[in-house]
């Protein structure tokens, strides 16, 4: 029970919302993913620590920098003028959609401006370590992703809205390699195609680095090994910009292409969903993304676009901050508040570990 005399449960910095934290209902286990690692972020701020920051070079290799919570929000998270809309649509892309645009995780609001959307982000709240990883030292501790296909479409529309006003620069990319696809519903006329539409889409990127984007927010959290108690040190934020979120499955469906296999992975359908996204962008200046995630299935369900191993993340992701995340345990009582940790649903991991180390809301630590 919620002491009367409390606080009532909030969420560090997140102040303005369409969410009201002293409800119960604001704490479920789907809300409670977003919510807490935007809380997080803004705590880091506070503190003056930078969320590690993933992008890609003209090499197409991943690079770690920082990137300020301000540049990551597009305002100061101190701002009076902020506002946090969970798991709304980003007004500014309903115009390049045929139908409905999908919901993303996070956009944020400046409430001064009549054009308010700032950011339209996806947020993966991820345990540190996986399965794959957890039997190994904490050095070599991985996170597993799952992304959906919302993911990509936000992917998709990130690009294209830099090619708003040069659709045919974007064609000329595009062109040579789709125009060639008689049957995209075909995995045998799309599969011998799938290395050259990576290779149109990396010279895409590669040659226009400079306007690449934040669009994933990847908050991790560490236990030891598969147990529910957590690090000192257990929390930090990886946030990959749209153009290095790329390399989690093109370099896979490179590695795929390369064994010649005869059917088409997940990973390598995102490549193709990406392609034919940007495509239809390039080409009638819309993309209708939901006909082409229900079409372009090969014969795999669409209930996600592809999930990947903490022993394969971790390649990208390795870093001291992997290693020693720079949030203590001991500070999450100063993220969630007012006693809203009793509001937690335990059947989420990350809720139950929260709910397992209750000595973290203890007034004398």
């Amino acid at each position: 029970m919620i002491n009367d005399n409390q606080a009532k449960p909030q969420l560090f910095g997140l102040t303005n919302s369409n969410r009201d934290f002293s409800l119960r209902s604001s704490w479920g286990k789907n809300q409670f993913n977003n919510s807490f690692p935007t809380a997080l972020a803004c705590y880091m701020q506070s503190k003056e620590l930078e969320p590690v920051y993933l992008t890609l070079d003209q090499q197409l290799s991943i690079n770690h920098t920082k990137i300020n919570v301000s540049q990551l929000f597009g305002i100061n998270p101190s701002s009076p003028h902020l506002f946090f809309a969970f798991e709304s649509d980003y007004v500014p892309y309903r115009k390049t959609v045929i139908g409905k645009l999908p919901r993303v995780d996070l956009v944020t609001q400046d409430t001064s401006q009549s054009d308010s959307c700032l950011r339209g982000l996806e947020i993966k709240l991820t345990a540190l370590p996986d399965s794959s990883t957890c039997n190994l030292t904490h050095e070599q501790y991985g996170c597993e992703i799952v992304t959906r296909p919302d993911t990509i479409v936000y992917l998709a529309l990130s690009i294209a809205n830099n090619f708003q006003q040069s659709q045919q620069e974007l064609l000329n990319y595009l062109d040579p390699v789709c125009s060639k696809i008689n049957d995209w519903s075909s995995a045998k006329s799309v599969l011998p195609v799938i290395p050259l539409l990576i290779q149109a889409i990396d010279r895409l990127l590669s040659d226009n680095i400079e306007i690449q984007q934040p669009l994933v927010i990847q908050p991790i959290w560490k236990t030891q090994g598969k147990t529910f108690t957590l690090y000192e040190n257990c929390l930090d934020i990886f946030v990959w910009s749209d153009f290095a979120f790329t390399r989690l499955f093109f370099d896979i469906s490179k590695n795929f292409t390369k064994e010649n296999l005869e059917v088409i992975q997940r990973p390598m359908r995102s490549v193709v969903w990406l392609a034919k996204m940007l495509y239809e962008f390039a080409t009638n200046g819309k993309m209708n993304h939901k006909l082409i995630i229900d079409s372009l299935t090969y014969h795999t369900k669409n209930d996600k676009a592809f999930a990947l191993s903490g022993n394969v993340t971790r390649l990208y992701m390795n870093c001291p901050e992997l290693i020693t995340p720079r949030v203590n345990k001991s500070e999450i009582k100063n993220i969630i508040l007012g006693g809203g940790q009793n509001f937690l649903s335990p059947e989420r991991r990350f809720d139950a570990v929260v709910l397992s180390n209750s000595e973290i809301f203890d007034a004398n630590n």
